[in-house]
C-alpha cells in the first residue's frame, strides 16, 4: 500500500542507510511468504498487524534485535498510551533506526462516531497500522477495530461508554511522518430538519408521572408541523396511537439492532412495513398523546436490542469538530531537543491547565515524538512521556560547553545502565555537552556523532 506523499512537510533524516538496506531486503524476502502462511491468515482473520507480525516472525526477523524491539514497542506504547482530548490532531515521526508505536487513551460515550483520519510522508511505500482497542475497568483489552489500509481511515460507533485505546505503528524499517486528526460525530442523523442538540429541552432520565417513572428519550421542540424524518436506514415496524405516546411510530434499524422512538406525533406519514433511508419524512410534530398541555415536540428514543432504552444525546449532538492547527516547529520531529527556560513542566495533557507530570531544569534533554497545536508530546531519556510548550524548547546544536575528557570514556548510545556503547573515546577527546539528564549528558564528538556520557556526580 502506498501511501500518499506530501512534499510540503519537513522530513527528518535517518544516519543508517547501510543498516537500512540490509534489513529492507530482509523485509522484501519476507513479504515472499508460504503459501500455508497466506492461508493461515485468512482462515485466522487476522488484522492487518498480526498478519504483518506473522510475517516477520515466518521470516525469522523477530529473532533479531530491531525485529524483537518493533514488537515490544507495541505493548509499550499500550502501557504508556498518551490521553488525549477530543478532537484532537498532531504530526509526529517514526525513525527507522528506533522502532516505536504510539498510543492514545480516549474516553468515547455510547452513540458517538469516532472518524479517525490518519496522512503519511514516507519515501517509499509504507503501511502504517491503526488499531482501536477498548478497555474495561479491569485493565483488559479488547481489539475493536483497524483502519481501511488503502485509505489509513477508519470509523467505528461507539456502543459502550468506555476507555478506549488507538495504536500507531508503522512497518519495521520504515521513516514516516504522520498526521493524526480524530474528530466526533453524531452516529444518527438529527430527526428534526433545521434543529440541534441545542433544541433539546427535556433530556433523559427526568422525572415523569410524580416521579414514578423515568423519561426514556429526549424532547426536541419546534412548530406544529414541522417535518421529522428517518434518522438511520431502516424499516417501519410499528405505526399506531397509544394513551401515553399519542400518534407514533418505530423505526427499526437491524444494521445497528436498536428500534428508534418517535412519539407525540400530529401526523404520520409512513405505513408498517416501509422501508426508510437518512431524511425520509415519517411525520409531522406535535403534542398528541399525554403532551396535550406542552408545546408541539418530537419525543426520542433509542432502544437497543435486548438491552432497552438508551440516552439518545450522544447518538445526536454534533461536538465541535474543528482541529487545532499545529504551530509547533516540524523541523524538530524525532530529534533531541532542551529546555530553554530554567524550568520547564511536563504535563499529562497539551494545556497549560492539565495535570503536572514533572517539573525539569534547564537543559534537560527531550527527543519530539510528535506535535499539537504549540506543544510537543515528548519523551525523555528514561522513556517517561508527556508535554511541553514548543516555545520554552531548544535545539540541542549549539553546546552548553566544550569538555576534555581527563580518562577514556564509552559513548553509549543510550542514557541507562547497561547501555551498548557506539564508540571509545580516548583520554583527551574533546566533546561538546548538549544536554544533562541525571547522571549523564548529552554529546556530540568532532565527527558530528551524538551519543551519551556516564557523568556520575563526585
Amino acid at each position: 500500500m502506498v501511501l500518499p506523499i506530501m512534499m510540503d512537510m519537513p522530513f527528518p533524516k535517518t544516519n543508517t542507510t547501510l543498516y537500512f538496506i540490509f534489513f529492507t531486503v530482509l523485509v522484501l524476502i519476507m513479504t515472499g511468504c508460504s503459501k500455508s502462511t497466506t492461508l493461515q491468515t485468512v482462515f485466522q482473520k487476522q488484522t492487518p498487524y498480526e498478519a504483518y507480525a506473522a510475517s516477520l516472525r515466518n521470516a525469522k526477523l523477530l529473532n533479531t534485535a530491531l525485529g524483537s524491539k518493533w514488537l515490544g514497542a507495541s505493548e509499550e506504547a499500550m502501557l504508556q498510551a498518551q490521553q488525549i482530548v477530543l478532537p484532537y490532531k498532531e504530526t509526529g515521526f517514526f525513525a527507522a533506526e528506533s522502532p516505536r508505536a504510539a498510543a492514545y487513551q480516549l474516553e468515547a460515550k455510547q452513540g458517538e462516531k469516532l472518524v479517525i483520519n490518519l496522512q503519511a510522508n514516507t519515501n517509499e511505500p509504507t503501511t502504517l497500522f491503526v488499531d482501536l482497542f477498548s478497555l474495561t475497568p479491569d485493565g483488559t483489552l479488547k481489539h475493536l477495530a483497524f483502519a481501511d489500509t488503502a485509505t489509513n481511515k477508519l470509523v467505528f460507533e461507539v456502543e459502550e461508554d468506555q476507555t478506549y485505546l488507538l495504536r500507531l505503528q508503522p512497518e519495521l524499517l520504515r521513516n514516516v511522518q504522520y498526521t493524526l486528526a480524530i474528530t466526533v460525530q453524531p452516529t444518527l442523523a438529527f430527526p428534526v430538519p433545521g434543529r440541534s442538540s441545542r433544541n433539546i429541552s427535556s433530556v433523559w432520565g427526568d422525572p415523569r408521572d410524580a416521579g414514578s417513572r423515568r423519561h426514556e428519550g429526549v424532547d426536541i421542540f419546534a412548530p406544529r408541523g414541522t417535518p421529522v424524518i428517518a434518522s438511520s436506514a431502516g424499516y417501519i415496524s410499528q405505526v399506531n396511537t397509544t394513551l401515553r405516546g399519542g400518534k407514533v411510530v418505530w423505526l427499526t434499524d437491524p444494521g445497528r439492532r436498536h428500534s428508534l422512538y418517535y412519539a407525540h406525533l400530529d401526523e404520520q406519514l409512513v405505513t408498517t412495513g416501509q422501508r426508510v433511508e437518512v431524511g425520509d419524512t415519517i411525520g409531522l410534530v406535535g403534542n398528541t398523546g399525554n403532551a396535550g398541555t406542552t408545546a408541539p415536540h418530537l419525543h426520542f428514543g433509542v432502544y437497543r436490542y435486548g438491552r432497552g432504552a438508551a440516552n439518545p444525546y450522544h447518538y445526536l449532538h454534533q461536538p465541535p469538530t474543528k482541529l487545532p492547527n499545529v504551530t509547533a516547529n516540524l523541523a524538530h520531529l524525532g530529534e533531541w531537543v532542551r529546555i530553554a527556560t530554567k524550568q520547564a513542566n511536563i504535563k499529562q495533557l497539551p494545556t497549560s491547565k492539565s495535570v503536572l507530570k514533572s517539573s525539569l531544569p534547564r537543559h534537560t534533554p527531550l527527543q519530539v515524538l510528535s506535535a499539537t497545536a504549540s506543544w510537543y508530546r515528548v519523551a525523555l531519556p528514561d522513556g517517561t512521556q508527556g508535554y511541553i510548550a514548543s516555545s520554552i524548547t531548544q535545539q540541542v546544536t549549539k553546546p552548553i560547553k566544550q569538555k576534555t575528557l581527563a580518562k577514556p570514556e564509552q559513548l553509549l548510545t543510550e542514557a541507562r545502565p547497561n547501555a551498548i556503547a557506539k564508540e571509545s573515546l580516548t583520554a583527551g577527546t574533546v566533546i561538546a555537552v548538549l544536554a544533562n539528564y541525571n547522571n549523564y549528558s548529552l554529546v556530540r564528538n568532532k565527527k558530528g556523532d551524538m551519543g551519551w556520557l556516564y557523568q556520575p556526580e563526585s
